[in-house]
């Protein structure tokens, strides 16, 4: 079981920047591979960006060059730094862990956290 906890949403002007950050505990975090996903009102959750143990990085094209993922392994804990964000980029952000240990597939969620960009 791991937990997430995440915090520093909020409401921003377009243009402007966030900081989201989400702390793993319980067993073996970093093994996990770390991700953000969001979901828009009447839209599917979707990938933003994750990251492996070994801090490889994986972007949705709609954020790519203007968020950046990073992990510390020592805190467990992943950054999501949001900038030059846009009134699309509004949306409920999950923090995800996951990962495979064939045949069994683990993955956990956070509760969310709000983002919210106005125009």
């Amino acid at each position: 079981q791991v937990q997430l906890v995440e915090s520093g949403g909020g409401l921003v002007q377009a243009g402007g920047s966030l900081r989201l950050s989400c702390v793993a505990s319980g067993s073996t975090p970093g093994t996990y591979v770390l991700g953000w996903y969001r979901q828009a009102p009447g839209k599917q959750r979707e990938l933003v960006a994750d990251i492996s143990s070994g801090a490889s990085t994986n972007y949705a094209a709609s954020v790519k060059g203007r968020f950046t993922i990073s992990r510390d392994n020592a805190k467990n804990t992943v950054y999501l730094q949001m900038n030059s964000l846009k009134p699309e980029d509004t949306a409920i952000y999950y923090c995800n862990a996951k990962k495979s240990v064939l045949p069994v597939r683990y993955t956990y969620w956070g509760q969310g956290t709000q983002v919210t960009v106005s125009s």
